[in-house]
């Protein structure tokens, strides 16, 4: 198994550099969004004429 110790320290220093409160809006942005795009599909498709 290849040594993965820099993947976790980039990992590490990435996960800290987006502490505040901006890091969770915008991942509350986004979940939004694509919720939002799914659930737009999901009704959508029952109007489809086959």
């Amino acid at each position: 198994m290849p040594d993965m110790t820099g993947l976790a320290e980039a990992l590490a220093a990435t996960s800290h550099s987006n502490v505040g409160p901006g890091a969770l809006l915008r991942i509350v942005i986004v979940v939004g969004v694509v919720g939002a795009a799914l659930l737009a599909w999901f009704l959508l498709r029952g109007y489809k004429q086959d």
